[in-house]
């Protein structure tokens, strides 16, 4: 269970903090997958939004009574449709319900099994594509992602597959708007012409967390990755004195000077990301 304003330090793709109380349950899940959720006090919760694998537990070195469980790099995935915690039918995770069918201590444990059953029932409403918002390249159908709980499992790890989780979760939330141009694009048979760019790329362990995600077209794109062009934490869009053409390029800018943001909060850039595309890609 996880949550924005927690106390504890958190970052999903990366680690999730949890006290000693939840040790021994914790551990039984180091080299597995588990699906994080957002609890229902939150304001507009998500619900469940997210998978990832552990890799493993260590004590955390600067908090000595607490613990770090470590995701493996690459393994963390926002699912495009957050599932709600509960729903029409009731809620959809049946272990955290007692004999009498109602829910139990349970659902308020923040660490606690899931069973496969379970699992694959969220991750099969998480990962449901039913939008047109398909990547430029490849041609392995998404439904595949769907076809039995092996296969599920086994396609989690499929980059064809994420690389189509991330565009769709990117181009949502930028509303298929490039971030550095403004432009929204959209050809005759309705595909978006914006790309979903990495900020870190996924070869340097840049997760598919919508945080190191950005909406940029073609062109943009393609300096964004070559260091042409990098952002600031306030998002001031950044020129190289490398670029040869730095007046064309400041033509392709929209008329405020910095990338267009998410209207949600927690799905703007990261400055970690940011300042590490800064520092590894961008040629100043």
């Amino acid at each position: 269970m996880h949550r924005a304003d927690s106390v504890y330090d958190d970052k999903p793709a990366e680690r999730y903090q949890f006290p000693r109380q939840y040790l021994s349950r914790a551990s039984q899940f180091v080299g597995d997958w588990i699906i994080y959720l957002e609890p229902t006090k939150v304001p507009r919760s998500r619900g469940y939004f997210a998978v990832a694998k552990v890799e493993a537990i260590v004590p955390d070195p600067a908090v000595p009574s607490r613990y770090l469980a470590l995701i493996e790099p690459g393994s963390y995935l926002e699912f495009p449709n957050p599932v709600p915690f509960s729903g029409p039918a009731g809620v959809i995770e049946k272990g955290v319900l007692n004999a009498q069918g109602r829910n139990s201590g349970r659902a308020q444990s923040a660490v606690r099994p899931i069973s496969p059953q379970d699992f694959n029932a969220i991750l099969s409403l998480g990962l449901d594509d039913d939008t047109p918002l398909l990547p430029r390249i490849g041609s392995e159908p998404v439904a595949t992602v769907l076809d039995e709980p092996r296969s599920r499992i086994a396609r989690l790890s499929s980059r064809i597959v994420r690389d189509r989780v991330f565009r769709k979760l990117v181009l949502r939330a930028y509303d298929e708007r490039c971030a550095v141009t403004g432009l929204k694009l959209i050809n005759g048979g309705g595909r978006a012409e914006v790309e979903a760019a990495h900020i870190r790329p996924v070869e340097f362990n840049g997760p598919d967390d919508v945080r190191n995600g950005i909406a940029l077209s073609g062109t943009v794109h393609w300096m964004f990755d070559r260091g042409l062009i990098s952002l600031q934490d306030d998002l001031e869009i950044m020129i190289s004195r490398q670029a040869n053409d730095v007046s064309s390029i400041r033509a392709l800018i929209n008329t405020t000077g910095r990338a267009r943001l998410p209207a949600k909060a927690h799905q703007h850039p990261h400055p970690l990301f940011l300042q590490w595309h800064r520092e590894n890609c961008f040629k100043a």
